[in-house]
């Protein structure tokens, strides 16, 4: 009967780190493994890395212990159904993204962590947005005057993904909840101005902001049976204008 070797499979940024952290975990010099690179990775633009390398590294001549037999187990209650999982070009996606995030979250010298998502499709029109949330101690700077840096950090991520992955994805960056508690304020404040509006009788006019802002007070008050919206203005300068509705 042919022998079977120990193996072990690694994943990181690169072959040789893979290869050097598998062999630490083993406890064994790297003379002593075989190397089957499984995946070499890719390094995406401006150097940030958009796939890790995977590595199986086979110990030269090592058998494994005959295994105990197993005692009996009473039957296992059914499991329920598990959820059907993403598809792997979603799967590599979400990794892209995180690692493209901390990426340049390194180079700004910001230490946080980095989770990724997808998230729920607000209607059948809309594809599903990948949502990264960073987390850590005062990461202000990642916002920005009314969360200007945090803007920019999202469309450059957005750049990179679509140019790795080759698919067009929304991307949504968060800093510590920041954009939940100011998505909340804007519906807010969309739903005081309407109100204004229909009862002064008059067009409100909000102050210039920036495109995802706009349409969050635009979807706030779509349905909204009194007033309508409609965007002005030219680059920063674009605002929400509430008209009432003619009678």
């Amino acid at each position: 009967m042919a022998e079977t070797k120990t193996s072990l499979e690694v994943i990181a940024a690169t072959v040789e780190d893979a290869i050097e952290r598998g062999a630490a975990q083993l406890g064994l010099p790297r003379e002593a493994l075989d190397v089957q690179v499984l995946d070499e990775g890719s390094r995406g633009v401006f150097g940030l890395t958009s796939r890790q390398a995977r590595v199986r590294l086979v110990v030269r001549g090592a058998a494994p212990r005959p295994a105990a037999p197993a005692a009996p187990r009473p039957a296992a209650p059914a499991a329920p159904p598990a959820a059907e999982p993403d598809s792997e070009d979603d799967l590599e996606a979400l990794s892209t993204a995180r690692v493209i995030v901390e990426s340049l979250l390194e180079r700004m010298e910001v230490d946080a962590a980095v989770d990724a998502i997808w998230g729920e499709a607000s209607d059948d029109r809309d594809q599903r947005p990948l949502l990264i949330n960073i987390r850590g101690g005062d990461l202000s700077l990642l916002i920005g005057r009314k969360g200007e840096t945090l803007s920019a950090l999202q469309y450059i991520t957005r750049l990179i993904v679509g140019k790795e992955t080759q698919r067009s994805i929304t991307v949504v960056i968060d800093v510590q909840g920041y954009r939940a508690r100011r998505e909340q304020q804007l519906r807010q404040l969309a739903k005081r101005m309407a109100t204004q509006a229909v009862e002064r009788g008059r067009t409100m006019v909000l102050e210039p902001m920036p495109a995802n802002e706009r349409r969050i007070i635009h979807l706030e008050l779509r349905d909204h049976p009194s007033v309508t919206t409609e965007s002005t203005g030219e680059a920063d300068q674009r605002k929400v204008t509430i008209i009432p509705r003619s009678e």
